[in-house]
């Protein structure tokens, strides 16, 4: 051990080789420890709704408008505050307006420059010079740091800003640089994003909230039921495909899968068009509104109706080849009277609600015909091939997992499998048991597989997970006894729709319940918090997303607009800054042409979960923990330089 200890101080002398340098480094990290804790930022549940989410990004859940109030007080009206708050969302587009009604723009630039001036500078006050740097625009890095650098020494600061600004505007750079101040005040308002799940499925552009999220400065993300869908289809696992296709066709989202990600989508709707030509596909109608002519909408539904068959095919298959799953009740199609248009369910008689399957032959139910067969072989080797597709779903691998515990906090997309008395729920993966953390561990680790395991074996063991993740009653990221696609589709009946939800959702008011699973994952202080979504709150019900007096914050609130009719609001936020929690309960965003030209921001209710008596520093954070653990460290080198251990590399 203490040559270890000799040969890692070495290691670090190299990095720091004199007692100068080291104690430098020591007063820099000790320095930083001392500043207050950067902002983070929670979302949920975005589920494709690119322009809520990138407004509530720019944003900052009304940290950007807290700003303003910061700074200007009463000094502004709240008109002011609400035209400037605008600008900072959406610089390039404000301004475009403004040019069209204001008479001298000069000053206006002037104006609008010193109030950047004064904001910036209040955002960067909590971060390093260092980190500051880092975030400055190239262009105009230079500029911005001597503006927003305080200068006590100087006697005529006031002539030295108006000769920069003054400067700036007789050149022709105000707009670029209103741009580039605007964008750093949204870049430093948010230190941190955290995205707990389900980025995917029925709005219209989650690839291009991929795209933005892949540009941002840090990010982590909880994987949700609907992201492990789409790498399991990306990893060519045929239930995943068929379930990804099936979902853009219901929400009237083709566009995502043929333009997002450019996979051809052509074989599909020539079979389904052929099969079903004089199919009115009543039951596969599509959800929400989609902008589609009468044609189009004719053909999705047939698409529609087409990869459902499919879907409930491959699953039986997949079904048969993985016992353990213990989802064999989930295999329906053989319950089906095909003469009558009956099916049996425990021990009951349906009249179905669509009969006509000419794909399926009821001696051999799950078995795809020759044209499915070579569209589901056309289809997996479009998903496996498609780059961006890939590539988005490497990143999802690179900056996630199925859980994250963060300063203190448990992050999750689901939900903890319980038993009804609270305990833990074990379940068995391929036939070893596993419950609580090592569950979600288990599960995580055989995700990966699916995509980089050598073995093929534990590879195809992989991409099946995805799968089982999607939709069994044991994964943490499903949480109900069965998903009830079939019923839905083609039984009236509710009672068999329904989906009785884990113990977990019932008990989210035990405080016992609740502290042990924080304890299973290591958290035992008292202001520990589990943050997750996967569950819209009805908040028009009277549902509340604090539970447990506070320990437990469900920020799924209805982003996606197909469950704001369900929930009443557009969803719950969360930041978290050196003052303590704030909830903010969003209402429906209109749009984004609607925030800028009526100024309309997303009016949010903010609720205050915690507020600390002090402000919290680095030193509180997992990042404190670090540069303690280097601080430590570097103590020990110049332990070593001073008692000649360790010569100095002078």
């Amino acid at each position: 051990m203490r040559q270890l200890e000799e040969r890692y101080l070495e290691r670090l002398s190299q990095l720091y080789p004199t007692i100068a340098k080291a104690s430098t480094e020591i007063i820099n990290l000790q320095a930083i420890l001392n500043l207050p804790k950067g902002t983070e930022h929670f979302l949920t549940d975005i589920h494709g709704e690119y322009e809520a989410f990138a407004h509530v990004l720019k944003n900052g859940s009304g940290s950007v408008r807290r700003k303003i109030d910061d700074v200007f007080g009463n000094t502004l009206s709240s008109r002011d505050k609400q035209t400037l708050a605008t600008l900072i969302y959406y610089p390039k587009e404000k301004m475009d307006r403004i040019k069209k009604t204001e008479k001298n723009m000069e000053d206006w630039y002037k104006i609008t420059l010193y109030r950047l001036i004064e904001i910036c500078k209040r955002t960067a006050s909590k971060y390093t010079r260092s980190k500051v740097r880092k975030a400055l625009p190239a262009d105009f890095a230079y500029v911005i740091e001597e503006l927003i650098t305080e200068k006590k020494d100087m006697t005529d600061k006031e002539s030295y800003y108006n000769a920069i600004v003054s400067t700036i505007i007789r050149i022709g750079r105000a707009e670029k640089f209103i741009i580039a101040m605007s964008e750093l005040i949204q870049r430093l308002t948010v230190d941190h994003l955290h995205i707990v799940g389900d980025i995917y499925d029925r709005g219209p552009g989650p690839h291009i909230i991929m795209d933005k999220l892949m540009d941002y400065h840090s990010v982590d993300i909880q994987w949700g039921n609907h992201d492990v869908l789409w790498m399991g289809a990306a990893a060519g696992q045929r239930g995943c495909i068929a379930n990804v296709i099936r979902i853009c066709a219901r929400y009237g989202n083709l566009d995502i899968l043929e333009e997002g990600y450019g996979i051809n989508l052509l074989p599909l709707a020539t079979f389904a068009m052929n099969t079903y030509r004089d199919d009115p596909c009543e039951c596969f109608k599509l959800k929400g509104s989609p902008n589609y002519s009468a044609s189009e909408m004719l053909l999705d539904v047939k698409m529609h109706k087409a990869i459902s068959v499919i879907q409930f095919k491959v699953e039986g298959q997949i079904i048969k080849k993985n016992p353990g799953f213990k989802l064999d009740k989930r295999n329906l199609l053989h319950h089906i009277d095909y003469e009558k248009g009956t099916i049996e369910l425990d021990g009951k008689e349906y009249k179905m609600l669509d009969s006509n399957f000419p794909t399926i032959d009821p001696k051999k139910p799950y078995a795809l015909t020759k044209e499915e067969e070579d569209i589901m072989e056309r289809l997996e080797r479009a998903f496996e091939n498609c780059e961006k597709l890939q590539s988005h779903m490497h990143f999802l691998l690179n900056k996630g997992g199925l859980y994250k515990v963060y300063n203190g906090n448990l992050l999750y997309h689901g939900c903890v499998p319980l038993k009804e008395d609270g305990n833990l729920k074990s379940v068995r993966i391929f036939g070893h048991t596993y419950k609580g953390k090592s569950l979600y561990e288990v599960l995580e680790s055989y995700v990966r597989k699916g995509f980089y395991a050598m073995d093929s074996k534990e590879k195809e063991r992989g991409k099946d997970i995805m799968w089982y993740i999607w939709l069994s009653e044991n994964s943490p990221l499903f949480g109900k006894d069965k998903m009830a696609t079939f019923e839905r589709y083609f039984l009236a009946e509710k009672e068999t729709h329904k989906e009785k939800k884990n113990p977990y959702y019932l008990l989210l008011e035990d405080e016992k319940v609740i502290c042990h699973i924080l304890k299973e994952f290591g958290l035992e202080n008292e202001d520990a918090h589990i943050i997750n979504g996967h569950v819209p709150v009805k908040c028009k019900d009277g549902e509340k997303p604090i539970k447990c007096g506070g320990k437990v914050l469900v920020i799924d609130g209805g982003f996606s607009r197909a469950y704001q009719k369900e929930t009443g609001i557009a969803g719950y936020t969360l930041i978290y800054n050196s003052y303590g929690l704030i909830l903010a309960a969003h209402e429906p965003f209109e749009s984004t042409e609607a925030a800028i030209e009526k100024e309309s921001d997303i009016h949010s209710d903010s609720t205050v979960v915690k507020r600390t008596l002090e402000r919290k520093k680095v030193e509180d954070t997992d990042v404190g923990r670090h540069l303690k653990e280097q601080i430590a460290d570097l103590e020990v080198l110049l332990a070593a330089y001073r008692s000649g251990v360790i010569a100095e590399r002078l």
